[in-house]
C-alpha cells in the first residue's frame, strides 16, 4: 500500500512539474529568461483579475477581455510560449502596442474573417500563413522574433509571418517604436499559456 502511494505521489508530482514554467538549460545558456513563475502574476500588470496562475499555467478567464502586460519593456527580443485555446478561442500578443492574433482558425464562427485576422497575423495588416495551428484543446508552440522593424512569427516550427513592417502601409509609426511591454489581449474566451520565456537581443 505504501509503495503504491509513493508511486502515485511521484506520478502526481511529475504531472504538476510538467505544468510549471521550466527553462531548459539550453535556453538558459542562450540567454532566455522566464516571464512567469507558475504561481503568481509577479512581474505583470493590467487586467490581473481576468488572468490567473492555475496549476502552473497562466490562464485568461473565459470572460476576460482585458490586457495583461509585463512590467518590463523590451526592445528587440525573441519571445517563446505555448498556448491552448478552447473552441472558438481568441486572444492576442501585444508587441509595441500592436496585436499579433491568437485564434482558433478552425472555429465555424471564424470562417469568414479577413485573411489578416487569422492566427499569427499582425492584426489587420500582415496576414499569416494558415493551417499550421492545432485544433482547439491541443497545445501549440509559438515564437515571436522582433529585430527592429523585422517581425517573424513561427508556430509549431513553421514560419507563418516574416515581414519588414516599415514597408507595410499603416505600420510606419509602429516601425519607429523601439520598445514596449509584451502582453496578452483577452477577447472573452479561456486561453491557457505556459513556458513563457524571452531573450533580449
Amino acid at each position: 500500500m505504501l509503495r503504491a502511494a509513493l508511486i502515485l505521489f511521484a506520478c502526481s508530482a511529475a504531472v504538476v512539474g510538467h505544468a510549471q514554467d521550466k527553462l531548459s538549460k539550453e535556453e538558459a545558456d542562450q540567454g532566455f529568461v522566464s516571464l512567469f513563475d507558475g504561481k503568481s502574476l509577479k512581474g505583470w500588470k493590467g487586467a490581473a483579475t481576468q488572468y490567473s496562475a492555475i496549476d502552473g499555467l497562466l490562464v485568461c478567464d473565459k470572460k476576460g477581455s482585458g490586457n495583461l502586460f509585463t512590467e518590463k519593456e523590451f526592445g528587440d527580443f525573441i519571445f517563446r510560449f505555448d498556448f491552448k485555446l478552447e473552441p472558438g478561442g481568441n486572444n492576442g500578443v501585444n508587441v509595441r502596442g500592436h496585436e499579433i492574433q491568437i485564434l482558433d482558425d478552425y472555429a465555424p464562427g471564424h470562417a469568414k474573417l479577413k485573411d489578416c485576422q487569422y492566427h499569427g497575423s499582425i492584426y489587420c495588416k500582415v496576414p499569416a500563413k494558415r493551417g499550421h495551428t492545432k485544433k482547439a484543446g491541443e497545445w501549440n508552440s509559438q515564437e515571436i522574433h522582433v529585430k527592429g522593424s523585422h517581425w517573424k512569427v513561427t508556430v509549431n516550427g513553421v514560419v507563418i509571418v516574416d515581414a519588414d513592417i516599415s514597408k507595410v502601409e499603416g505600420l510606419e509609426a509602429l516601425a519607429k517604436k523601439t520598445k514596449g511591454p509584451i502582453g496578452f489581449m483577452g477577447h472573452g474566451s479561456r486561453v491557457e499559456f505556459r513556458n513563457l520565456r524571452v531573450k533580449e537581443l
